[in-house]
């Protein structure tokens, strides 16, 4: 379990948040089963690609079937500079893998534990450094949102490495849709149509601010335990025009004959306010004597408890790769 997800080890005592379900209209979804998506997994790697967000879902995923597993037939392990973390079911001869990518081409922020950088800068055409660590997955589950909620970001035309290289400032959508196309591009020239399955989830909401639920402007998801109830609800950080983008690219792929499923997570993740980490993590720098005055200023209202609300994106992941069959 990640300390940054771990919320009843960090002292939370309201454990509500752990037994709401997604209830769908007019259909219901497969209860998750862990013996059978190992099943399903059997001789396979599953990757899932991108930032935090997805991180939080991984290690849904990883706690949901590592307890069908003996203490002997698994592992777990960090490689290329933590970027990739690898757990292995021996006995399925799988593996469910997390590879840190957060704007998934090259930037400023591929290192997994130091990329608090406020001035993003992407290189939109350099996807290889990245890739080739997932190239032979059997399932793909991408994400990236968070990381661009900015007005605009900065590309890199040139190297890293280079003294040389030319900088562009644009408006961020359209760099969002430069770097899809160059996704897009890798997948269909390297994807295998027949075998691999390919997914991308939707933005994860935030619940920073208390508009449309709360009656304090500098309110967030601090102290919340019950979900937003009305029906419909769509919070102010959460821009559909970035998953406007993403279908755009996905329908793209399609008429390719590339299918990707995209995994629509948002509008029932936007109700659960109070599933949030909030202050009940580990926080890897002091806590100013400011910041203790005041919790909700440092409480994390991105990432999410666990176990919580990413168990039910891994359900509807489940839901899809049963259909398969």
């Amino acid at each position: 379990m990640d300390d940054g997800m771990a919320c009843e080890k960090f002292g939370r005592k309201d454990l509500n948040y752990q037994y709401w379900r997604w209830q769908p209209h007019d259909c219901d979804l497969p209860r998750f089963n862990g013996e059978a998506m190992l099943k399903m997994l059997r001789g396979k790697r599953l990757v899932f690609v991108g930032d935090s967000l997805n991180r939080n879902q991984w290690v849904s995923m990883v706690c949901l079937v590592e307890k069908h597993i003996p203490p002997e037939m698994k592992s777990l392990h960090f490689e290329y500079n933590g970027s990739l973390v690898t757990f292995k079911a021996t006995e399925y001869n799988s593996s469910i893998d997390f590879y840190w990518a957060p704007l998934l081409v090259e930037s400023n922020c591929d290192d997994p534990w130091s990329h608090r950088i406020q001035d993003r800068v992407v290189r939109v055409d350099a996807i290889e450094k990245h890739a080739r660590h997932w190239a032979d997955a059997d399932i793909l589950v991408f994400n990236s949102y968070i990381w661009w909620r900015w007005l605009k970001v900065k590309i890199l035309w040139g190297s890293f490495e280079s003294p040389d290289g030319n900088y562009e400032e644009l408006e961020v959508l359209r760099v969002y849709e430069m770097v899809l196309k160059t996704w897009s591009d890798w997948l269909e020239a390297h994807v295998n149509r027949t075998n691999t399955k390919l997914f991308f989830v939707s933005m994860s909401p935030t619940h920073a601010w208390a508009e449309g639920w709360g009656n304090s402007g500098d309110q967030n998801c601090y102290n919340e335990t019950e979900p937003i109830s009305k029906e419909g609800y769509w919070g102010r950080d959460s821009d559909p025009n970035m998953m406007r983008i993403v279908g755009k690219a996905i329908s793209r792929l399609k008429t390719r004959g590339l299918e990707v499923q995209m995994v629509n997570i948002t509008q029932l993740s936007e109700y659960r306010k109070e599933a949030h980490s909030s202050i009940y993590r580990k926080h890897w720098d002091p806590l100013t004597e400011e910041q203790l005055a005041k919790p909700q200023s440092y409480a994390d209202c991105i990432h999410w408890c666990l176990p919580g609300v990413p168990d039910v994106w891994n359900q509807f992941l489940y839901a899809y790769l049963s259909s398969y069959r």
